[in-house]
Parts: structure tokens; sequence; C-alpha cells
């Protein structure tokens, strides 16, 4: 099965590519690289020419209110020329609770994607994932300084990038789901106790504050960040992910 992976040489992707080409599928990375430019459409009509799956890893630019337009035009895009390809099943990542969190600019244009997704012509699959392990040391450096760093009490359930592309992939391969698949991580941890195991374990000596005004995550509702009852739940834990990288 021929399956075209937009942002197929990223962080997810790239790992995306090599489960299907090793489950013997023809997964093609398409990227600006590559010379598939998913804003204006350039390449695009070619690439997807054979393909049976499309999956989407793209992401905006920017957090702000500048990605919505940015969701707007790729999705009108891709979903135009897999239409007229006769791809039939469209993939895309998402995040678990991404529609309860309104405050959020980002979480707002991730919604609009999904809604686009839903009410477009061809057959759908969304996976919702939960924040990446290889973003909490990011997600801690926005509210830190050289000997502090704030972070809010909120739950949080993460999971791994190498996790998350497994997800991706299993779903790809299947048929549609016309539906939604939430994937998290085994642990629920409040986001200041992340801050504090990431600290520890590479030996850093900044402490860690309990702030709920501080950051992006303490815009979000008590609980929508981590995983809801139906999610099927990866194997790796953040301690054994953060052994590994230290």
């Amino acid at each position: 099965m021929k399956i075209a992976v937009l942002g197929g040489t990223g962080l997810i992707g790239s790992q995306v590519v090599k489960i299907l080409q090793t489950a013997g599928h023809e997964a093609v990375p398409l990227s600006l690289s590559t010379g598939v430019d998913l804003l204006s459409g350039q390449g695009l009509p070619e690439a997807l020419t054979g393909a049976e799956v499309v999956v989407n890893l793209t992401n905006s630019p920017t957090f702000d209110d500048a990605s919505p337009a940015f969701f707007q035009t790729t999705m009108d895009n891709l979903l135009a020329a897999a239409e007229r390809a006769g791809v039939g099943h469209a993939v895309v990542l998402s995040i678990v609770g991404v529609d309860q969190v309104p405050d959020l600019a980002y979480y707002r244009a991730k919604a609009l994607q999904e809604d686009i997704l839903r009410a477009g012509p061809v057959p759908y699959s969304i996976v919702r994932v939960t924040q990446f392990f290889e973003f909490i040391e990011a997600i801690m450096s926005w509210t830190a300084d050289d000997t502090t760093v704030r972070l809010p009490s909120a739950p949080l359930q993460p999971i791994a990038a190498a996790d998350v592309a497994q997800a991706v992939a299993d779903v790809s391969m299947g048929a549609p789901l016309k539906g939604i698949r939430n994937v998290a991580g085994p642990d629920v941890l409040a986001l200041d106790e992340l801050g504090r195991i990431t600290l520890a374990a590479r030996g850093d000596q900044r402490t860690v504050t309990t702030d709920d005004t501080a950051g992006m995550f303490a815009a979000a509702p008590d609980g929508v960040l981590i995983a809801p009852d139906d999610a099927v739940i990866a194997p790796t834990t953040y301690r054994e992910w953060l052994s590994r990288q230290v």
C-alpha cells in the first residue's frame, strides 16, 4: 500500500515512515525538502498520485493567532488534492483535549483542523495524543530563569515520540476510524513534578516553584490534558525514557 506522509522528515514523520516501510508498505516522506509545499499546494497532486492513504503530520510554524490560517489553508489544499487523487484514507495527528481549551490559540487552531477533516470528502482518522516527552524541557524553558523554573500543577500524561509514531502508523495501516483514537503515556504526573524529575535526572540545581499561572498550560482546565477512559496506553514511562536520554 502506498502511504504518503506529509511532514515525513520530522520527529514523528521520519519514525512513521520507517515503521510503515518495515511493515512492507510504500511509505513516501513528503516535505518542503522533497518539493511538496502544503501551504501553496505545490507538488501535492503529483505526490498523492497512486496513494491509498495520506498522513498529515505538518504543523503550524507559530502557536499564536496566525495558526488557524495555516491549518485552514493546508487542510483545504490537502483534502482537495486527496479527493482528486482518489485517496481513501486521511490521517491527522492532534492533541488529547484539544477541543476543551478554547483560551489557547493553538488548541483552537488544531480543533479547526479536526473540524475541516471531519467535514471533508475523504474518509478520515484522527489520532489524538498527549504532550511528548521530548517537549517537556521546552515547556520548562518558557517560565525559567537561572535559578527557578515556575510550573503549574496541571496533570499531564505525556508520551514518547516513538510511541506516538507507532500509534499513527497503526491507524494508517487500518481502515478509516471515521472518528478519534486517543493515545497517552502510562503515567499521570503534575507538570511541576515532571519538572522536578527532569532537573534531578539532569543534575540541574535549579528549583521548581509551583505557579498555577505560569506558562501555556496554566490555561488548561483541570484534567483535560490527561487521557480519557477509552485511550490506548503506550508502554514507555517518562522515567524510563529520561534515563535513556541521560
